[in-house]
């Protein structure tokens, strides 16, 4: 297989955090955005970034930006359609997908999920990490996903799915396991964003 392509989500309302881009809030000497893109770039092949709104405010970082196809802030998995619709007139085989508010992401996610998908025809698989209470915490915004299922998601998004978990267990999806329960630890209020300036 060939190395995947890299889609960062950052379609989403930020709600919690008042509205904007989350991705562009100030961490360390840069933003969650700089940080998430220096952990995905040394893991992929090409990447672009999944917004909606007007592309011209993320120009400074250089990505292509892609926006949803299916109306309405569909949730991730909108994101997910449109990063495979991206990748595939790249002729890629595969993309990754991180979120933009998640800084501290592993830096071996992309071998990790390679690996969990081994032997599939249609290589899909999530993140997970251990949960004291479930076992596992599925983390559904890390995932790879394959090009060859683009067009069932696109129908399964206008036929109303909405949760990622719910798509990828239809199509028999993986897991890969990362040992640090705070691996996907994600900025969603401002006292989130305090935490993350002291874990840097």
């Amino acid at each position: 297989m060939k190395q995947p392509h890299g889609v960062i989500l950052a379609g989403g309302l930020a709600t919690r955090m008042g509205g904007g881009d989350k991705g562009l809030l100030r961490l360390g000497g840069g933003t969650l955005m700089s940080s998430v893109i220096a952990r995905l770039a040394p893991q992929v092949d090409k990447f672009a970034l999944n917004a909606n709104g007007d592309p011209a405010r993320f120009a400074d970082l250089g990505l292509p930006v892609i926006a949803d196809s299916i109306d309405g802030y569909a949730g991730p998995l909108a994101g997910v359609l449109a990063g495979l619709d991206w990748a595939a007139e790249r002729g890629a085989d595969c993309i990754v997908t991180a979120a933009a508010d998640t800084p501290f992401f592993p830096c071996d996610l992309v071998p990790r999920l390679l690996l969990a998908s081994e032997g599939m025809a249609a290589p899909l698989a999530l993140a997970v990490t251990p949960d004291p209470k479930r076992g596992t915490a599925r983390h559904p915004t890390f995932g790879l996903w394959p090009v060859t299922l683009r067009h069932d998601l696109r129908a399964a998004l206008r036929s109303g799915v909405r949760k990622v978990v719910a798509w990828t267990d239809q199509h028999g999806g993986r897991t890969a396991l990362f040992p640090d329960e705070a691996a996907f630890f994600n900025v969603n209020t401002p006292d989130d964003l305090a935490r993350a300036e002291a874990m840097i």
